[in-house]
């Protein structure tokens, strides 16, 4: 598979709600997008996660575009790649920057998956035909506007809610939820605000029935996580602290967490996603897919890594019009009853909307072979 060009297109989108965590506010969305043409005119398509801040990782918008331009890129186009599983070799001489590297190697992934002519689900290894999809909510003003958005997300079918929680909006609102949804499937998500000091505080939260505490404690944490779970009968879900395969087995190892959260971008791409998924159904750790606000490229990348057998609770990966007013692919993702369906086309299932992307692109750079 011999790759003529690499496009990078940085564009923005302006969310339809602010979206509120412990560590800040989201408006909109810069996103860079990778379009990997085959010499068949054919065109692969992956999408970066990374932010305009470092407040998630250490990652951004700007460094991404940096380490694809001058160090992984020219990796990939030094010689012909075989299979999609090849990029993480090529990438080992470039340290860190997993959402840089994901975004490439599933641009390589959705073209591989479209020149065999079979779905990216069929491709990694996946055996659904739909996926259960749960909501993210964040912080709110009150309460009373959290039980509201929860009251309506419920309706419209969503299989599980998390929600985001910090020191002094966490009991009392995990409390009200309780009260006015005693039987929801719920989780908290605590984004790392958390410490040690905490863990009496945090117990708890056991009174509420979770089916998981993601990342109360710092993000490269496994250590103390481990001394958590220890002292709680609810589950701790890691996200952050997990960005490989190794992170993932120190920390069954050292019972660190009971699920894991599994984000493509995280991780470095969907080959190391299925050494981790393989890893955790070994051991019956189960997984789901977190969400970090992608558009309809990184969502549909999502929707087939959790189509692999051990992704058995429902993800954040909500449909388009949860996000965007337009999605930047035909057609939107859309859910029904509680459920995405895998889409059977070749590669990600979904065609880019160009004429979308070009509206909001600010700017774009091609590397040709």
């Amino acid at each position: 598979m011999e790759i003529n060009s690499i496009t990078l297109r940085q564009i923005k989108m302006d969310l339809l709600y602010p979206f509120t965590t412990s560590v800040g506010t989201e408006y909109d969305k810069d996103i860079i997008l990778v379009e990997a043409s085959a010499s068949s005119g054919v065109s692969g398509w992956g999408e970066s996660v990374s932010i305009l801040e470092p407040i998630y990782n250490e990652e951004t918008v700007q460094t991404n575009w940096h380490i694809m331009t001058d160090f992984l890129i020219p990796k990939l186009l030094a010689e012909p790649i075989l299979h999609p599983d090849e990029v993480t070799d090529r990438f080992k001489g470039v340290r860190g920057n997993y959402n840089a590297k994901a975004a490439l190697e599933g641009a390589i992934w959705d073209l591989y998956a479209k020149t065999k002519n079979i779905s990216l689900a069929k491709a990694i290894g996946g055996v659904k035909d739909k996926i259960e999809v749960g909501v993210s909510v964040g912080i709110q003003d009150s309460a009373r506007e959290m039980l509201k958005q929860i009251e309506g997300y419920l309706q419209e079918g969503y299989k599980r809610i998390k929600v985001k929680i910090k020191p002094g909006w966490d009991l009392n609102i995990l409390k009200a939820i309780r009260r006015e949804f005693p039987d929801i499937q719920l989780m908290a998500d605590a984004n790392c605000a958390y410490g040690p000091e905490d863990i009496d505080h945090l117990k708890a939260l056991d009174d509420f029935k979770l089916m998981m505490i993601e990342q109360p404690f710092a993000h490269d944490d496994i250590i103390d996580h481990a001394k958590l779970q220890a002292a709680l009968k609810t589950p701790i879900c890691l996200d952050e602290s997990i960005h490989s395969v190794e992170d993932a087995r120190k920390a069954i190892e050292l019972g660190s967490c009971k699920i894991i959260n599994l984000k493509i971008g995280r991780v470095g791409g969907l080959t190391e996603s299925k050494k981790i998924h393989d890893l955790c159904e070994k051991h019956q750790i189960p997984l789901w897919c977190g969400g970090m606000l992608e558009a309809g490229i990184g969502r549909a990348h999502n929707i087939a890594i959790t189509s692999l057998s051990n992704f058995t609770l429902p993800g954040d990966t909500a449909p388009s019009a949860h996000y965007w007013k337009q999605d930047i692919i035909q057609p939107q993702v859309e859910m029904k009853d509680g459920y995405i369906s895998v889409p059977e086309g070749p590669g990600i299932g979904y065609e880019p909307d160009l004429s979308r992307i070009q509206e909001l692109t600010i700017k774009s750079k091609t590397f040709k072979n």
